[in-house]
């Protein structure tokens, strides 16, 4: 529970006390004015009368105190208290409020002296509430993770990370550069969909692509933004050690770390990082809103999917400084002759069981390709769930998507193809990988032979392409019966499973029904 301590209480003082009263933590009050002590007890507050606020009392009444607030009206006051609190205090938190008309060498000496100094224009209690709240605690665990770690600092993406995660490494990278600590965003795989290869170069981001014998140990510290353990969904060695994780997604096992920020309430991981970089202070340039505010509305989905009250914030906080004729040139891409292909042959090889319709591409050359079929066939009248799947050199990819049912995705797929390869995402977009054996394209397998994949799926379903085990030796040709039969199949037994309430509404009839069939 987080301890804060207020000294010196004007009148931007009293009403953030006011404020923090309601919020978790316990609040205290030390006052050289009897009268405001006095009004603050008969609001409940635990308000004490000290005759000075020098370093002998600040350091009697501050012993396990979390933050220090100096709120005061006057601004060399408040200089003076800010002075002491460092002095007797020097583990805590300091945030100041400047003060009511502070002059220009005041400001500069107390912006040297705390970790966030409050100026007139900024000054309401919501604002400063917001920085000494919950959220403040975690920026200063945040910021001493940063000054804790070894440089350089490699912030890892997933891989073949999606805008989210590159917005979020790059926002993070931003912050770090703040605090005087080097830092160099990385990946592994590949970025090969239209949309986020321009947006990276239109925004011309600085990454960094690693292969998979990359020597790490040019890195001091490691930060992971949008997944949150090393060797799942990156070719991280799992036992690296890691200084920073930050991730909206729930964690499938015990997330170790020196600093861990793990919310699921959120829509983007760039959210986190919108209300990082406001917490720290940080002005945020165009390049880095723009691809924060694409990484927001990505992975919501243009606010239509899991989104929060926090992601539309975050949102209205960088769309002002954003480049939007970027973002719609981001969004408009030229697409490959074999994205083209690739949807066509999926169109063409669509079957339908009631809402639900999957299709078998056969070889494919861009696993991207797949995730923009399944989007394209979820537009089809009557479709609520697509599965759209492609073999490239001897890997099963699988990308899904839903809408309009209680369906979770995510989980079906894990249900399906976790035992033989690796799959994960969200309740209405996931993907799957599985390495090809003879094995594997048995229907009739559970598995237990087959070549594992060593990594989940991508935040954004589409899963990554690092896997063990030897590809079969059939061409596409000759698999093409066997992997739609294999995919479909144990596709459709693993919904079959679902809870009742998922399978509500949705018409799990014979194999390969047509687009004609019934409900």
């Amino acid at each position: 529970m987080e301890t804060r301590l207020v000294v010196g209480c004007g009148s931007v003082g009293y009403d953030l006390v006011s404020a923090l009263a309601d919020r978790p933590g316990t609040v205290s009050v030390l006052e050289e004015s009897e009268r405001r002590v006095e009004r603050l007890r008969e609001e409940g507050v635990a308000a004490t009368h000290v005759e000075s606020l020098d370093a002998a009392t600040l350091a009697e009444h501050a012993d396990g105190v979390d933050t220090v607030v100096v709120a005061g009206d006057d601004p060399r006051e408040n200089y003076r208290r800010a002075s002491v609190a460092s002095e007797a205090v020097p583990d805590a938190m300091l945030f100041a409020f400047a003060g009511l008309e502070p002059d220009t060498a005041v400001l500069e000496r107390l912006r040297d002296l705390t970790d966030t100094l409050v100026e007139p224009g900024a000054a309401t209690a919501d604002f400063l509430g917001r920085r000494i709240g919950d959220e403040g605690l975690q920026t200063r665990k945040l910021r001493q993770a940063f000054w804790e770690v070894e440089e350089p600092l490699a912030i890892v993406a997933h891989d073949n990370p999606d805008p989210d995660a590159i917005a979020s490494a790059v926002a993070l990278q931003r912050i770090a550069a703040v605090l005087g600590v080097e830092a160099e965003v990385c990946y592994y795989g590949r970025i090969s969909h239209q949309e986020n290869r321009a947006f990276v170069n239109l925004l011309e981001f600085d990454l960094t692509r690693l292969e998979p014998d990359a020597d790490l140990d040019r890195f001091g510290g490691f930060a992971l933004v949008d997944h949150s353990r090393p060797g799942v969904n990156d070719q991280l060695p799992e036992d690296t050690p890691v200084d920073i994780v930050i991730d909206h997604h729930p964690p499938r096992a015990p997330v170790d770390a020196r600093f861990v920020d793990l919310r699921s309430n959120v829509g983007a991981t760039s959210t986190l990082l919108v209300q990082y970089l406001d917490q720290f202070g940080i002005t945020i340039e165009e390049d880095v809103a723009t691809g924060l505010l694409f990484g927001i509305r990505i992975d919501t989905n243009d606010f239509s999917r899991e989104v929060s009250t926090a992601d539309f914030e975050a949102a209205a906080t960088v769309v002002r400084a954003a480049d939007m004729g970027a973002l719609d040139r981001i969004e408009s891409p030229s697409i490959s002759g074999d994205t083209f292909e690739t949807i066509a042959r999926a169109i063409g090889n669509r079957h339908r069981r009631g809402p639900v319709l999957t299709s078998c591409v056969g070889e494919l050359n861009d696993r991207d390709a797949l995730a923009q079929a399944a989007d394209r066939l979820l537009n089809l009248e009557g479709v609520q769930a697509t599965v759209v799947y492609g073999i490239i050199d001897g890997v099963i990819y699988v990308s899904g998507r839903a809408r309009g049912t209680d369906l979770d995705l995510g989980e079906t797929l894990r249900s399906a193809f976790d035992q033989i390869g690796s799959a994960g995402g969200h309740a209405d977009m996931a993907g799957a990988q599985i390495p090809v054996t003879d094995t594997a394209l048995d229907p009739a397998s559970d598995g237990a032979d087959a070549a594992g994949a060593v990594e989940t799926a991508d935040a954004d379903g589409r899963p990554d392409e690092r896997a063990d085990g030897e590809a079969g030796s059939a061409d596409g040709a000759e698999l093409a019966g066997d992997l739609e039969e294999f995919v479909a199949e144990r596709f459709f037994e693993a919904l079959r499973e679902r809870p009742p309430g998922e399978r509500t509404g949705l018409l799990l009839g014979g194999p390969f029904a047509t687009e004609d069939a019934g409900w």
